[in-house]
């Protein structure tokens, strides 16, 4: 999913769960808002925060890429198949000048 699409569905409240995986000092140095924190060490050991229904949509992110496409993947074998990658991730987010909490 691009950046700015996923800005724009955020701002219509149309957004699907959003899921970083970064560490808590990258999550608190700046995230989207609305993301649930899931570090990439705890994405099998536990889905709080995720939606109930394994169908809902997900968009994962890190900062750079690689922990997101990992992170996808063990998803996956948790049955939560509809998952895609946020384009350009953190960094891309920060490129495109888009919002961040603190």
């Amino acid at each position: 999913m691009q950046a700015k699409e996923l800005a724009r569905l955020i701002k219509t409240g149309k957004a699907p769960c959003i899921v970083d995986v970064r560490s808590r000092g990258e999550f608190a140095s700046g995230h989207i808002a609305g993301a649930v924190h899931l570090p990439l060490w705890a994405v099998l050991l536990r889905s709080s925060g995720l939606p109930a229904d394994k169908d809902a949509p997900l968009v994962v992110l890190c900062e750079m890429g690689p922990r997101a496409e990992l992170a996808q993947s063990l998803l996956g074998l948790k049955g939560r198949r509809r998952s895609e990658l946020l384009d350009g991730h953190m960094s891309g987010w920060r490129r495109a000048g888009l919002p961040l909490v603190k």
